[in-house]
């Protein structure tokens, strides 16, 4: 099934998979100054998104849910303005004056959002404005420019536009760096080739079943930006769920898209091969990033008290090195990938 014009997965780091409590568990990010934790947990499905990921989350179990990440190793969390119209921000907002405030080695990530179709610069601002309102935070470390693939390269731009409008805000101290999170590849080339961005994200496209994100990955690297991995479990197929998250009941999905036949056969496969190994298939899918040296951390989709400590416990296990070859056989073709190569 593998492509042979893929180049193979990169392999473990030389100090071996990050866990809690060894000396590479908290990385920097590139050289922005942020420290982050390997494991990052990821706020879209916390403000409750049934339709993405198949189950409603409670205002009580989404504040929960971030008391228990307080609690817990790790130390990082991404959310977004729009993550349930800022809904995510607020219980996050909410959670932390429960306790107090933001934990000093705790950092918060989040992205600006348009209205609409606003993405002017006006807009980027007050996105920022709003986020710190709801999060309590009079200043934020990251904030990422969040999916530009759904507007036109030019509008966003151009002078006074939204990635002007970024930039300025890190002059000014506002944030302290400014990313790039998006998905179609071949669209965020064109805002990483700006050379302003000092972080970037890339979702569903570098896990066990796609690594479209390959050449922008390396592209990243090679301008010294900071890399984050998230929805590695390509939107719940991967953690044991058929559509939008764990457990769902619809048509196959990936990528939040109807998943080609060569991806369903890829899981089954993958899946027994995990079993044979004595682990599941949402733990190789979340080493498979976590033993990548190239990520500073891994956005893993959070929205129960209970899949912190588990998601804890998956980034511990120990993991056969013979399942990375047999799991890498199994790739599917590029051409099923979310973004085939041209």
């Amino acid at each position: 099934m593998q492509d042979p014009t893929q180049s193979p997965a990169p392999a473990a780091s030389p100090s071996g998979l990050p866990r809690p409590g060894s000396p590479d568990w908290m990385r920097p990010l590139g050289r922005t100054g942020i420290t982050v934790s390997a494991v990052c947990a990821g706020g879209s499905p916390l403000g409750s998104m049934p339709a993405l990921y198949g189950r409603d989350v409670s205002r009580d179990e989404g504040i929960a849910t971030v008391r228990a990440l307080l609690d817990s190793p790790i130390r990082t969390i991404d959310t977004s303005n729009g993550y349930s119209d800022g809904e995510s921000e607020r219980r996050i907002g909410a959670a932390l004056a429960q306790v107090g405030g933001k934990p000093a080695d705790v950092v918060v990530i989040t992205k600006v959002d348009a209205d609409g179709r606003d993405y002017s610069g006006d807009r980027v601002r007050a996105s920022v404005a709003e986020s710190m309102q709801r999060l309590g935070l009079d200043h934020l470390p990251l904030v990422h420019l969040h999916d530009p693939e759904a507007f036109e390269f030019a509008e966003l731009t151009a002078p006074g536009g939204a990635v002007d409008a970024l930039v300025s805000l890190r002059e000014s101290g506002v944030v302290g760096s400014i990313g790039l999170a998006g998905g179609r590849v071949q669209e965020m080339a064109r805002y990483l080739a700006l050379g302003v961005f000092d972080v970037l994200l890339v979702h569903n496209r570098w896990t066990l079943l796609d690594r479209s994100a390959a050449d922008l990955l390396a592209e990243a690297e090679r301008r010294g930006m900071g890399l984050i991995n998230a929805a590695v479990y390509g939107g719940g197929i991967l953690a044991g769920g058929r559509s939008g998250g764990s457990g769902g009941t619809g048509p196959a999905r990936y990528g939040y898209r109807p998943a080609p036949p060569e991806i369903l056969q890829a899981v089954d496969a993958m899946r027994q091969v995990c079993e044979r190994h004595g682990t599941d298939l949402r733990t190789a899918a979340l080493q498979f990033s976590l033993r990548d040296p190239r990520f500073a951390t891994t956005v893993v989709g959070m929205s129960r008290p209970e899949r912190v400590a588990a998601t804890v416990s998956a980034a511990q296990q120990q993991l056969p090195e013979a399942i990375w070859d047999e799991l890498e056989a199994l790739l599917p073709p590029s051409r099923v990938w979310l973004d085939a190569p041209l």
